[in-house]
């Protein structure tokens, strides 16, 4: 099943095939997903397409510099990002996916991004 996912202006929209539909819904608890604090569920590398707005895509890496997370550069929205966890795969912003709420949804586990791995 496909999805659409747009950042909050409309400069970026992505086609998503996930991998497990809205079953792999998490949250991270490192420093940086903390502080977004955006739900991700999970695609493939060849899960994503850019319908529109690559140029609006910026990236952001930091530390092992393995994750690579996109955002949109006009209003700040986060879309996806290659994970650090499984870099064969992309965590989805699952706010941003037209026609999901988060708040529905009846639990959505954490990971421990604190304690991963390549830190140790």
């Amino acid at each position: 099943m496909s999805h659409v996912l747009k950042c909050h202006c409309g400069a970026v929209e992505l086609a998503v095939t996930l991998s497990d539909g809205l079953n792999t819904a998490r949250r991270c608890d490192c420093s940086f997903c903390r502080r977004r604090g955006a739900a991700a569920v999970s695609a493939p590398l060849d899960g994503i397409q850019i319908v529109k707005g690559a140029d609006s895509l910026s990236l952001y890496q930091w530390g092992t510099g393995t994750a690579k997370h996109y955002f949109c550069k006009v209003c700040g929205i986060y879309t996806h990002h290659q994970r650090r966890s499984n870099p064969n795969e992309f965590g989805v912003n699952l706010g941003a996916l037209e026609g999901v709420n988060p708040s529905e949804m009846d639990y959505i586990a954490w990971v421990d991004g604190v304690n991963h791995p390549s830190d140790q």
